[in-house]
């Protein structure tokens, strides 16, 4: 009988929070609903939702892997395709592959609003099976290119839409911990990369199967995703109310669906949802959530971070230390720093942990920096080089990592959750296309220390613009942040 309420939650979508519960209340007191028993009381068992976020977070380790999947391999596949010693070429092989994801990004809120999130999962494997195929087989750079963009655009579609996913299917006390589990995966793909990408340089044509690894997982994703829930936050808006009481009560337990609904019917969701025009995120009372996410996207890649993770080993090998040993420990310290995050986000909250990363990525940057003056010595410059990487590397999966994509899924309010996300991520991918091109180009003209303080210059900004504009969302429904955020006029 619990439908029967849900039903009318659905037919008074613009019906007040009060009214909602209210209604609630007549329809459990009159005997319409038989739950409610003591077992509401405390949290839902974290592990009824832990089995579908591990399976979304194959997108994530999907995205790490084809990030770094060139770093090790950019000089065979240059080598082998007819491109070697072309700087601008090499930046494509990177960049094309970000400007598939600036695509993919720009439709993910919409295929995650149309099809649902399972179906949109499975959309962004399909594009990932196809490029990366067709960048394992291809002979010249063209073929390398088209096959990148294939893989970009799976990528683009993929993290949205995995911040979407587990912060809707997430309770509330654990949704900091499972959204760090993305970063997690991420960092898992990238040092997947790396490892897999050592014998590239003594194995002819070894790079091709690094390109042939990728579609295992992709593979995975799609076949996996068809058991897992699908969001009932979606459902709800689309009016399928007897399936998103079934998905509640798969991820958090029959005696739970209660006071989800309860909690879901705080929020205007409902028809407006297909009726937000995109010029509404640029003016009016959607603007400072969308400004504070493309913000927060912008500043996390004017960082640099995504420089490190694509030419550490030009970096390391312009340094003296051998690539390979110096590319595991970037993804070590990666994954260190995002497991430290996982057990720390639902316990310091996400704003300590931007502030602190954002701040610890300015020190190390000023490290680097201070490595490519004449003041210090080759051998100090080495190890303030080398160690200031991996300390910004440590920092950045601290906080900037895995905090703006959970962060924005959190504040979004549910009207515009989706595509609102997919505008933010684009501008992340825009950033991240220029700084993949143009990187090596600016390193060899206006020299390491000139980029580095920059890239140091822009994490301080961050530091102060997230003290100012940042709300914690620590242990909060997001019902209760998005009345918190965007108060009904």
């Amino acid at each position: 009988m619990r439908g029967r309420y849900v039903e009318t939650v659905v037919t008074k979508k613009r019906a007040s929070s009060r009214d909602f519960i209210n209604a609630y209340d007549r329809e459990e007191s009159s005997g319409h609903l038989a739950i409610g028993t003591a077992k509401d009381a405390g949290n839902p068992h974290w592990r009824h939702s832990l089995v579908h976020v591990l399976v979304a977070t194959l997108s994530s380790f999907l995205f790490g892997y084809h990030l770094g999947v060139v770093n090790e391999t950019l000089e065979t596949i240059s080598f082998d395709l007819g491109f070697s010693g072309n700087t601008m070429a090499e930046g494509l092989v990177v960049s094309t592959c970000l400007g598939g994801a600036f695509v993919g990004s720009i439709f993910s809120g919409w295929i995650a609003d149309g099809v649902g999130r399972r179906r949109a999962f499975q959309l962004c494997a399909l594009p990932m099976i196809i490029g990366a195929s067709m960048s394992a087989t291809t002979k010249d750079l063209w073929g390398m290119l088209l096959g990148r963009f294939f893989v970009g655009t799976g990528m683009g579609i993929g993290p949205p839409v995995a911040a979407l996913y587990v912060t809707e299917v997430s309770p509330a006390y654990v949704r900091g911990t499972y959204g760090s589990l993305t970063q997690i995966s991420t960092c898992l793909g990238l040092l997947g990369s790396f490892v897999i990408g050592i014998p590239a340089k003594e194995t002819m044509g070894w790079w091709r199967i690094c390109f042939w690894v990728s579609a295992i997982p992709a593979a995975m994703l799609a076949l996996f995703m068809e058991f897992c829930a699908e969001s009932p936050h979606w459902l709800l808006k689309r009016g399928r109310s007897t399936e998103a009481e079934a998905q509640f009560e798969k991820l958090l337990g029959g005696s739970h669906v209660k006071s989800a609904i309860i909690e879901l019917s705080k929020s205007d969701w409902g028809d407006e949802v297909d009726k937000v025009k995109l010029s509404e995120f640029l003016y009016g009372r959607y603007f400072k959530v969308v400004f504070i996410g493309s913000a927060l996207f912008a500043l996390q890649q004017l960082s640099g971070i995504n420089a490190v993770f694509y030419f550490s080993s030009a970096v390391f090998k312009s340094a003296g230390v051998p690539s390979d040993s110096a590319n595991i420990c970037v993804g070590v310290s990666n994954l260190l720093g995002s497991i430290i995050a996982m057990v720390m986000m639902d316990k310091l909250g996400r704003k300590v942990l931007l502030t602190g990363s954002f701040f610890g990525m300015a020190v190390s940057m000023g490290l680097q920096a201070t490595a490519a003056t004449s003041f210090v010595s080759s051998f100090a410059a080495l190890y303030l080089s080398v160690g200031g990487m991996l300390l910004f590397v440590l920092m950045f999966s601290l906080g900037a990592g895995p905090v703006p994509s959970l962060l924005l899924s959190e504040i979004l309010p549910s009207q515009i959750r989706a595509k609102a996300l997919a505008v933010c991520m684009a501008v992340h991918w825009v950033i991240n296309f220029f700084v993949g091109l143009l990187f090596l180009r600016l390193l060899e003209q206006i020299g390491p220390l000139v980029l580095y303080t920059v890239f140091g210059s822009f994490c301080l900004v961050a530091v102060f613009f997230v003290k100012k504009n940042v709300f914690e969302t620590k242990g909060k429904s997001l019902q209760e942040i998005e009345i918190a955020l965007m108060p009904p006029e």
